[in-house]
């Protein structure tokens, strides 16, 4: 039997009741050439009956009598895997009928990327909703937001397997619920990393969802990941913007006050000019990132005002003068003041009583 072209690599655990929508989205793939190593982390539930009952030869079951977590069973999956390409699917995660199509023509044309993503929605009860990541997201862009966020969506990615096995390991285990986070930094070296715009891929979001079950333990090694990234850069200061960074811009909480706010933009604007300095990026694609920079800074502008940790005032005076006035949308933030000011009386009262 010759190799697939892709092997789609998954870990499973306790899946049985979402599995079956995952698995009838992989047979309805229009690119056929793909094949499957599932690796069971010692489920409890009919996970393994599910992953062999559904009759494809397609499909590879990897049982672990113990549970071990997703990064050792990705890893296992890796080892096993056969295609050129390497793609992401989460056992609750939906691909979209032409997503191995549009991703493997993506890479065998542009021999310079490394991994191609995928735009993604939100799959909420059977619902589906816009997703909230960047739209389009050119290569410069991904480039800039892996500084600060995770832009990607593991279950939406594709990769080459040559450059993955120049890793070892493919995910590391002492960053586990941000390990792909880790690994676009780390496969960045060996060609770009860009995004076909188009929803091709469906987040299934839901209460036993990793991000949920294991949000604290996610902040915390998002923060080390950022410290360590920006530990020659920023020395000493790397720790308290890496924990600024995941507080306010990956978990989206509201600013406790402008001295917040101007250390983390203080720290993004040394970051921006050692992006200029060290990448070679256009004018234009360097107004790419500028435009996010501004678009975050209202954002948390809004949330701050919104909760009542800033005021308008304060947003305005000490907006950057790289941050566009006109991205503020002046009416909502005189919304969100109200709204924030009403909070803000809340919570005094709430002390006083």
């Amino acid at each position: 039997m010759s190799d697939p072209t892709v092997s789609i690599i998954m870990a499973t655990y306790n899946g049985a009741a979402l599995l079956p929508e995952t698995l009838a989205s992989l047979a309805a793939q229009s690119f056929r050439d793909w094949e499957l190593i599932a690796v069971d982390d010692g489920s409890r539930d009919d996970t393994v009956r599910v992953l062999r009952d559904f009759g494809d030869p397609r499909v590879r079951v990897i049982v672990s009598e113990t549970n071990n977590g997703p990064v050792i069973a990705r890893n296992r999956a890796f080892a096993q895997a056969r295609g050129r390409y390497i793609a992401g699917l989460d056992q609750d995660d939906i691909a979209l009928p032409e997503r191995f199509a549009r991703q493997a023509a993506w890479l065998d044309a542009h021999p310079d990327t490394v991994l191609v993503s995928t735009a993604a929605d939100f799959l909420i009860d059977g619902a589906i909703e816009p997703g909230n990541w960047p739209r389009p997201m050119p290569p410069v862009l991904i480039d800039w937001l892996i500084l600060i966020r995770n832009p990607l969506v593991w279950s939406s990615v594709l990769f080459r397997a040559d450059a993955a096995r120049r890793l070892d390991p493919l995910a590391r285990p002492e960053l586990r619920y941000v390990e792909d986070f880790d690994l676009y930094h780390r496969l960045r070296p060996f060609g770009r990393l860009a995004q076909i715009d188009e929803v091709l891929t469906l987040y299934r979001c839901h209460a036993l969802g990793a991000s949920q079950v294991y949000n604290g333990i996610m902040r915390a090694h998002g923060e080390k990941l950022l410290a360590d990234r920006h530990q020659a850069l920023l020395g000493e200061a790397a720790s308290e913007f890496a924990a600024l960074l995941v507080r306010h811009v990956m978990a989206c909480e509201p600013v406790p006050g402008r001295e917040a706010l101007e250390r983390l933009f203080t720290g993004i604007a040394t970051l921006r000019a050692d992006f200029e300095g060290h990448g070679d990026y256009s004018f234009v694609e360097l107004a790419w990132v500028d435009r996010e920079i501004s678009r975050l800074w209202w954002r948390l502008c809004r949330a701050g005002i919104r909760s009542g940790t800033l005021q308008l005032h304060h947003a305005l005076a000490d907006r950057p003068s790289a941050v566009a006035l006109g991205d503020g949308r002046p009416a909502d933030l005189m919304v969100s003041q109200l709204i924030g000011g009403v909070r803000a009386i809340r919570r005094g009262l709430g002390r006083a009583g």
